[in-house]
């Protein structure tokens, strides 16, 4: 099981594999709706930039309403940090998440945070499924983290906005640490279900402004090694790609 510390991981899948492999291109190629309603759940202030910040600004243009719902602060980040106390890193990481939607343009959009606990979101399925069966109502499109991606919080949000949707409307699911762990071609991912975004060199430029306003994940708090980046540089290479992967 991946951790939200890159450090934890073995194994690791480096981008330069990932940008090797034939396969991208034979995926398929995702189609914007128009019209819709779109929510983008994310169980960390940080992952849906990550993963889909280039899809966000592409579907702001052709959504009537982008919802963005962030079930934790993040604040479990830098356990045992001496620098910053998780109540410090709750009003970092949600200063940083709105720096970055202003990052990408989205500063007009309805954010909703949840508050419920970082590492916390498997023990607290009732809550999740609470707080995102109104939210979720009436989203035609809804971007999650993937169920199986190897953080115990992505799965959580990814299992709960299933079970919301329950078939209707259309449910994204984005791979976060899946890129960390899983290998090319292989069966760690269901390629089948998979579709690729290309994204204009304005929006990657976009996208990587956004990931940078995540100074405390992506840069040491403090020379202490408790305080190191969440989000090293051969972690943040999987998200500086000029296409983007969900996953339907």
């Amino acid at each position: 099981m991946v951790t939200r510390r890159a450090g934890a991981a073995v194994d690791h899948t480096s981008e330069d594999d990932w940008a090797a492999w034939p396969g991208w291109a034979e995926q398929a190629v995702l189609e914007l709706p128009r019209g819709v309603r779109v929510a983008s759940v994310s169980a960390h202030p940080d992952d849906d930039v990550l993963a889909v910040g280039g899809l966000l600004q592409a579907l702001a243009e052709h959504a009537t309403r982008l919802d963005v719902v962030v079930l934790t602060d993040g604040e479990g980040s830098h356990p045992g940090s001496p620098t910053l106390t998780s109540q410090d890193l709750r009003r970092v990481r949600r200063e940083e998440s709105d720096a970055a939607l202003v990052a990408l343009g989205l500063d007009g959009c309805t954010v909703h945070r949840a508050g419920l606990p970082d590492s916390g979101l498997a023990a607290r399925p009732d809550d999740l499924l609470g707080v995102l069966g109104s939210l979720l109502a009436d989203a035609d499109v809804v971007l999650a983290p993937w169920r199986l991606d190897g953080h115990p919080d992505h799965e959580a949000a990814g299992r709960a906005c299933a079970a919301v949707l329950s078939g209707r409307g259309a449910l994204w699911e984005y791979p976060v640490w899946a890129w960390h762990w899983a290998r090319p071609g292989t069966a760690d991912l269901p390629w089948a279900d998979a579709a690729v975004l290309p994204l204009a060199p304005s929006r990657a430029r976009r996208k990587a402004d956004a990931v940078a306003c995540f100074a405390s994940q992506v840069a040491p708090l403090s020379p202490d090694p408790r305080d190191g980046p969440v989000l090293p540089p051969e972690v943040l290479a999987h998200f500086s790609r000029p296409f983007e992967v969900v996953l339907r």
